[in-house]
C-alpha cells in the first residue's frame, strides 16, 4: 500500500537558488518525528554533472555523508548542487503500533537547481506490517559498540583507581599527619600547665610558648614556635566576604546537586517507567519538575548557612561584606540571591539564544506561550518554595545544644596571614590542579554526553552516568580536603571561597574540552551554531562549577569542623 503526496514550487528566485546551492555544498540535512520515531534526510549533493548525479547509489541513513564529502575532494572539475525531489517513506507497524521508519532519498530525482528552474517534489509513503514487538523498535537507534566501548569501560575503571588514590592520600592527612600534629600541639598545650611564674624558663611571645634550653621539662631541647593549622583556630570559623553571596551560590549548588541526582535516577530507572530515550521532552520534562520541586532545598541551603555565620561573628561583620547594614536587609538580600541567581542566568542566556534564533528563523525557537508558562512555573512554584527554605534554615536549630555551632570561639580581631609561604600553601597554585584531577575523572564520558548533544546519538547507558556522577563528587571531596589542609598548614584561615573554587575550577575545563570539541570534532560554522553551541556549553559549565564547587565547599567544611572539634584550646 502506498500513497504519494506532491507539491510543487514556484519560479525559483536567486535567493532561492543560492540557499538551496549553500545547502548541498555544505551537505544539510534535515531530521523529522513519525511517532516520536527520528527520520534524517539529505537535501541535495554537489555533483559534477546530472549523468553522474543519477548514477550515485548513496545508504538510506547519515552513512553516505562520508561519500559525499569523498567525491567533494577528489572530483576537481566545477562542481553544481542537485537537489533529492522525490523520496520514499517506509512505515512498519504491528498492530496498531508503529514500530519502524525509513526515509530513502531517490538518487534519480536529482534536479539541478538553478533560477527560473521549477521543483516537484514527490513522497512516496509506504507502509508494511512487521513482527518486531513495540518494546523494540528503539534498538536500532543506540550504538551499543559505541557507547559500550573498552575505552568506556576503562575510562570508568580509571577514575574508580584515582579515587582509591585520593581516599588513600586523605586517609594519610587524617591518620598519620594529623595524628603528629595533635601530639605536638598537646605537648605545647602540656607545657603551657608547667609551674605557674616560672617566667626563667617558660616564657611566652604574642601569645606563642618558648621552652628554654637545658629546662628539666624539656629534655635539654631548644623550643621552637608553633605554626600551622591550629593556629588559626581563633579565625577558622570567621565568616567569609560577601557572605550573602554565597550562601546564595552554595544553595543554588545543592538544588544543581539535587537536580542531577533526580534526573539521572530517573533515567536509571528508565525500564520501569518507560526509556527517557524513547519519549521527547521526557528528560526536559524532569529537569523542569525537579528544578523546581529542589527549591526549597535551595532557600534551606542559603539560608541556614547564612544564620551560621551572622549569628555568631556578629564582632566581625566588618569582614562579611555587610557593614552597617541590618540584618534584616541582609537576609532579603540572601533570599533574593537566591530566588534570582540560577533564574537570571539561564533567562539572560536563553533569551539572547532566542533571539537569534528568531532572526535566523530556525525550529530552536522558543514560542511566547511557552515561556510564558515558564514564568508562571517558576513564580508560583519555584519562588514560594525557595522563599519558604529560606525562612526554615533561617530558624534552623544548627548548633545542636550548644549555642555557638563552631568547636572553636571566633576573635574578635583578624589574625594577619603570613606573605612567606611555600607555592603549595598559595590557594592559587593548588585550585588549577584539584580541577584538573577533578575533570580528569568525567572527561571520558564528558566526550560520550557531548557527542549525544551534538552529534544526534541517543544517550542510553545511565548506568555509567550514575557511576561516573559518583567518582566525581567524591574526586571533588577528596581533592578539595588536601588543598584546605594545606591553605591551613599555611595559617591561612580564608578557606570558605578557596574551597569552592577548588571544585568549581572543573567548570573551566569543562568549558576548554568543549572549546576543542567543536573545533576538532564537529563541523560547526556560522552564528546560529556557534551561538548555541557556546551558550549551552557556557550553561553547562557554569552548571557543573557550581555543583562541583559546593561539594567541594561541604567536604571542606566537614574537614575542619572534625580536625578542630578534636583540639584543646586555652
Amino acid at each position: 500500500m502506498g500513497i504519494i503526496e506532491t507539491c510543487t514550487t514556484s519560479p525559483l528566485s536567486a535567493d532561492q537558488v543560492k540557499l538551496f546551492s549553500t545547502a548541498a555544498e555544505d551537505q544539510w540535512f534535515y531530521q523529522m518525528y513519525v511517532d516520536d520515531l527520528p527520520v534524517w534526510g539529505m537535501v541535495g549533493e554537489m555533483l559534477p554533472d546530472l549523468e553522474a548525479a543519477k548514477g550515485e547509489h548513496f545508504g538510506n541513513d547519515l552513512s553516505h555523508l562520508e561519500a559525499a564529502v569523498a567525491k567533494h575532494e577528489e572530483k576537481r572539475g566545477e562542481l553544481k548542487p542537485y537537489v533529492y525531489t522525490r523520496r520514499t517513506l517506509q512505515v512498519s507497524y504491528n498492530g496498531d503500533r508503529i514500530i519502524k521508519v525509513d526515509l530513502t532519498s531517490e538518487p534519480a530525482s536529482l534536479t539541478a537547481v538553478k533560477v527560473g528552474g521549477i521543483l516537484k517534489f514527490e513522497l512516496d509513503i509506504q507502509w508494511s506490517q512487521t513482527n518486531i514487538p513495540f518494546h523494540s523498535r528503539f534498538d536500532r537507534y543506540l550504538d551499543h559498540a559505541f557507547f559500550k566501548h573498552q575505552i568506556h569501560w576503562f575510562s570508568i575503571f580509571n577514575s574508580f583507581m584515582m579515587v582509591l588514590f585520593l581516599m588513600g592520600l586523605v586517609a594519610l592527612i587524617l591518620l598519620r599527619t594529623l595524628r603528629k600534629d595533635y601530639a605536638r600541639y598537646a605537648l605545647s598545650h602540656g607545657r603551657r600547665d608547667i609551674e605557674e611564674g616560672d617566667d626563667e624558663d617558660f616564657q611566652e611571645e604574642d601569645g606563642k610558648p618558648l621552652l628554654n634550653e637545658g629546662h628539666p621539662n624539656n629534655g635539654g631541647v631548644t623550643g621552637a614556635e608553633d605554626s600551622g593549622w591550629k593556629q588559626v583556630h581563633g579565625d577558622v570559623f570567621r565568616a567569609p566576604r560577601f557572605l550573602p553571596l554565597l550562601a546564595a551560590i552554595l544553595g543554588t549548588g545543592w538544588q544543581v546537586v539535587t537536580l542531577v541526582m533526580g534526573v539521572v535516577l530517573f533515567a536509571v530507572a528508565g525500564p520501569l517507567h518507560g526509556e527517557v530515550h524513547e519519549e521527547r521532552g521526557e528528560v526536559l520534562t524532569a529537569i523542569l519538575v525537579f528544578y523546581s520541586l529542589s527549591s526549597i532545598i535551595a532557600g534551606y541551603a542559603s539560608g541556614s548557612y547564612f544564620k551560621l555565620y551572622y549569628a555568631t561573628t556578629s564582632s566581625s561583620r566588618s569582614k562579611t561584606g555587610v557593614i552597617g547594614e541590618s540584618g534584616a536587609t541582609q537576609w532579603q538580600l540572601t533570599m533574593a540571591l537566591t530566588v534570582l541567581l540560577l533564574p537570571s542566568m539561564l533567562g539572560s542566556a536563553l533569551s539572547i539564544l532566542n533571539g537569534i534564533a528568531l532572526i535566523y528563523g530556525t525550529i530552536y525557537y522558543i514560542p511566547f506561550l511557552v515561556l510564558l508558562k515558564l514564568f508562571f512555573l517558576w513564580v508560583f512554584v519555584s519562588v514560594p518554595l525557595c522563599i519558604l527554605g529560606t525562612l526554615l534554615g533561617r530558624h534552623a536549630k544548627l548548633g545542636g545544644k550548644k549555642s555557638d555551632p563552631f568547636p572553636c570561639r571566633v576573635n574578635a580581631i583578624p589574625r594577619p596571614i603570613p606573605e612567606d609561604i611555600p607555592w603549595y600553601g598559595v590557594p592559587a597554585n593548588l585550585i588549577p590542579f584539584a580541577g584538573l584531577l577533578s575533570f580528569g575523572s568525567i572527561f571520558i564520558e564528558l566526550y560520550y554526553i557531548l557527542t549525544s548533544l551534538w552529534n544526534y546519538k541517543f544517550y542510553h547507558v545511565y548506568g555509567f552516568l550514575l557511576g561516573v556522577y559518583a567518582i566525581l563528587c567524591l574526586v571533588v571531596c577528596m581533592t578539595t580536603i588536601i588543598v584546605v589542609y594545606f591553605c591551613l598548614n599555611s595559617e591561612n584561615y580564608l578557606w570558605q571561597w578557596t574551597a569552592f573554587y577548588s571544585g568549581g575550577s572543573t567548570a573551566l575545563y569543562v568549558f576548554l574540552y568543549s572549546i576543542y570539541y567543536f573545533v576538532f570534532k564537529t563541523s560547526m560554522h556560522g552564528l546560529v551554531q556557534t551561538s548555541f553551541y557556546f551558550g549551552y556549553m557556557l550553561l553547562i559549565s557554569l552548571g557543573v562549577g557550581t555543583l562541583c564547587g559546593t561539594l567541594g565547599h561541604w567536604a571542606a567544611n566537614k574537614f575542619v569542623r572534625t580536625i578542630f572539634q578534636n583540639v584543646k584550646v586555652d
